[in-house]
């Protein structure tokens, strides 16, 4: 095959490679285009409140998917760091006597603290291996909810009112939402960025084989537990927002198993591991929740609902809604390209022609009244190298 028929043949690929970038990055501009723009076109106060929810999902489902997703350990027990960001910010600004726009200052301090819990409780339930872990987190998740209920600073079963703010009802949702799209922003870069590093790297190869990944010199230990507190300390960020914008905090509220089985299932449905995979459950399935609950008085109901779709998810789309996409995107492509490949590859005649022979063949060089080319490519007479027999 000549240089030129090389490289007509190796651009298409090169091609498609490039050619999926800036689509996602045109599509991902949009997306937060709209974010952006949603408060002001939707100022329904309902609405804004839709928002924001589905917002605190998107950053802590992708933060669960930076530990749960990455390295195949899941965590049902993540509530235990939102609980303690809305804690803390409670009995600090209690304690301290803030009030109006100081409370937001505690937001940090909220994202260091649930990182802190996360070191203790990740050095004793990461000595396991997964199925273990799992039933370790949610032994943890009950301990701070009794703790929550038992201990005086929380308020008990009473829990913690917020400071007032005087803000202007027709906004009072804006500055939340704007917090809380700056946080999910953030957090999914920080996937993205995680995903493409080393760090990524160790945590996909303690995914797919843990003991091999030590015997490569991986620190599983220490990657895991790194990874762990990273997305605690999102998680606790988005609980201290999240308690200043309800205006309370009590035990079932700020450790809710359902809080875990929504991460969980948010990561299944838009695909476990992936980027964009867990931001996409968050963004369809908790607005769903959420206009189940108002739709239905039924307190049980959206919970039920809930469960049945983790079956259904786990049953029939058990890689997530995106890779079972791409999978199919793919394999479109490739019949496509087979299709396109098998056409151009016949001559008028009906006679198939190889692809070597094609691309090795000058045009015009075949005299007019030489043999047709032969299954192989080759003139009648001659042998494949191209010398005369």
């Amino acid at each position: 095959m000549t240089p030129s028929a090389v490289r007509a043949a190796a651009r298409p690929a090169g091609t498609r490679a490039g050619r999926g970038a800036p689509l996602a990055a045109a599509v991902l501009a949009v997306l937060l285009a709209a974010f952006a723009v949603f408060p002001l076109v939707f100022s329904n106060p309902l609405a804004t409140t839709y928002g924001f929810d589905t917002l605190i999902f998107i950053a802590a489902a992708s933060a669960w998917n930076i530990f749960s997703g990455y390295s195949g350990y899941l965590s049902l027990g993540h509530a235990v760091f939102f609980g303690t960001g809305m804690y803390t910010v409670a009995v600090g600004a209690q304690d301290w006597h803030l009030a109006g726009d100081a409370v937001f200052g505690l937001l940090p301090l909220a994202a260091v603290v649930a990182a802190a819990v996360a070191v203790p409780l990740g050095l004793v339930a990461l000595r396991v291996r997964r199925h273990t872990f799992v039933v370790i987190t949610i032994a943890f998740f009950f301990i701070f909810q009794l703790m929550a209920f038992n201990f005086s600073f929380t308020g008990g079963t009473g829990g913690i009112d917020a400071p007032v703010l005087n803000w202007a009802p027709s906004t009072y949702n804006d500055p939340f939402y704007y917090l809380a799209l700056l946080i999910a922003v953030a957090t999914v870069a920080l996937s993205w960025l995680i995903r493409r590093s080393r760090f990524g790297l160790h945590l996909r190869a303690i995914r797919d084989d843990e003991d091999r990944a030590r015997s490569l010199g991986v620190h599983a230990m220490r990657v895991k537990l790194a990874a762990l507190t990273v997305s605690a300390l999102i998680t606790g960020l988005a609980g201290g927002l999240w308690y200043y914008f309800i205006a309370s905090v009590h035990p079932q509220s700020a450790f809710d198993p359902l809080f875990d089985l929504s991460l969980a299932l948010m990561g299944f449905f838009g695909g476990l591991g992936t980027v964009l995979g867990p931001a996409l459950g968050a963004l369809i399935l908790e607005p769903a929740q959420q206009w189940l609950t108002v739709r239905f008085t039924n307190d049980y109901l959206s919970e039920i609902l809930l469960g049945v779709l983790f079956l259904i998810v786990i049953l029939f789309l058990p890689r997530g809604v995106l890779p079972t996409l791409a999978e199919r995107i793919t394999g479109w492509r490739g019949r496509h390209q087979a299709r396109s490949a098998a056409t151009t590859a016949t001559t008028p005649g009906g006679v198939a022609v190889s692809g070597v022979a094609a691309g090795s063949v000058a045009p015009g060089s075949t005299a007019p009244g030489s043999p047709a080319p032969d299954a192989v490519g080759h003139q009648g007479g001659g042998r494949p190298d191209g010398t005369a027999s």
